[in-house]
């Protein structure tokens, strides 16, 4: 399936890329740091007989516009509110994986009611107290280390070492959108990532919550799964066991468990 492509405008640097699916209800999906939303085409493939399925470029990354300034969580947040006005949309069940899914929580946080249900993988609200260096350290390897050499790192934060064996050309088509990725962008939402602390907002989240995390996601662990789940109301956690940080890429099955929390906004309490 060929998904549609277009660039609604937005209220901070400039216009971000959006491909389209299928028809339906709508469904955002939001894409991990350093990627982009083609990364989402398998899921938004398996969601589109039943949803129109949206996948941002986030600013600075694929063929999103960024001014080269910096930038927050809450401005990606802002971007995302006023490309969904753009595209006539007022209520949307969204869908991020880490990066994607701090910016979720973000939204659905200041905007509890333009959210009618929730997936966050592998995601958090808060990396801790020494996040702003850790963060900023990151940020300065993004531009001062050559993008294939920074592969291994992310490779082996991302998928198990079954996956990338048994599936590697999946794995692979992840690396090259991570190439193709602006590193100046990817530095910029490094240190926004370090910046982030919305545990104040969990509260405030309205929407049936889904939050899914590898068992051994060592970039988003599972006890930063749990403070999202416990934070907010009415929100379940499932540990994917056998996963590392791109649970919904390395796992396809999980596109049904996602199908059917975006139709029901059950929050259950199924493990895997």
């Amino acid at each position: 399936m060929t998904p549609s492509t277009s660039t609604p405008s937005t209220a901070g640097a400039g216009p971000l890329a959006v491909r389209r699916w299928g028809a339906g209800e709508p469904v955002v999906l939001l894409h991990p740091l350093a990627t982009s939303g083609e990364l989402w085409t398998p899921l938004a493939e398996a969601l589109a007989d039943e949803f129109q399925v949206f996948a941002f470029d986030l600013r600075g990354h694929g063929e999103s516009a960024w001014d080269g300034k910096p930038f927050s969580i809450a401005d990606l947040a802002d971007d995302l509110g006023a490309a969904l006005d753009d595209l006539g949309l007022e209520t949307v069940s969204l869908l991020g994986l880490s990066m994607g899914g701090s910016v979720g929580v973000n939204f659905a946080g200041r905007f509890p009611g333009r959210v009618r249900s929730l997936v966050l993988a592998d995601t958090t609200a808060y990396y801790g107290d020494d996040a702003p260096q850790v963060w900023a350290e990151r940020a300065e390897k993004a531009v001062s280390v050559p993008r294939s050499k920074q592969v291994a790192f992310q490779l082996d934060r991302w998928f198990s070492p079954e996956f990338r064996e048994t599936h590697a050309t999946e794995a692979d088509r992840i690396v090259k959108i991570f190439l193709r990725t602006n590193s100046e962008a990817h530095a910029a939402a490094s240190i926004a990532m370090g910046e982030m602390d919305s545990r104040a907002l969990l509260p405030a989240v309205t929407a049936g919550t889904l939050v899914l995390v590898g068992e051994h996601d060592y970039a988003t662990p599972p006890e930063m799964a749990a403070a999202l789940a416990d934070g907010i109301p009415g929100a379940a956690l499932e540990v994917q066991t056998g996963l590392r940080h791109m649970s919904l890429i390395e796992r396809p099955a999980l596109a049904e468990r996602v199908r059917a929390h975006l139709k029901t906004g059950s929050t259950g309490t199924e493990t895997a």
